[in-house]
């Protein structure tokens, strides 16, 4: 999976009829290369994402032989370094002891 962020929409009138009804957007990964994504869930330009490359991006689509090689598979809400931050700014160091090192929401539930 690559992390990027939506710097733009690529326009296309004519596509193949095995190319899902969806955005292409271009992503700025986090190593600076841009990559063409398909969208499915509607992201927009200056989101942060998720993206998926190869013939997992194409399984997604079993009913047809869809020619995809990169599709967002999610929109990032709020980077976990920055929730450290803020935890440690929040409630001081201790706040990121070993139990907490994660928000709730990506624990595994004892």
């Amino acid at each position: 999976m690559i992390l990027g962020r939506v710097t733009g929409q690529i326009w296309s009138s004519r596509k193949l009829d095995t190319m899902p009804s969806a955005a292409l957007l271009q992503v700025e990964t986090d190593t600076g290369a841009m990559i063409v994504a398909l969208d499915t869930i509607g992201c927009g330009t200056g989101e942060k994402v998720l993206v998926t490359t190869g013939s997992v991006a194409a399984a997604q689509f079993p009913d047809i032989r869809a020619p995809i090689d990169a599709l967002i598979i999610a929109s990032i809400d709020e980077d976990l370094a920055l929730w450290r931050q803020r935890q440690v700014k929040q409630r001081g160091p201790q706040s990121l002891n070993r139990r907490n090192l994660f928000p709730t929401t990506l624990r595994n539930k004892e």
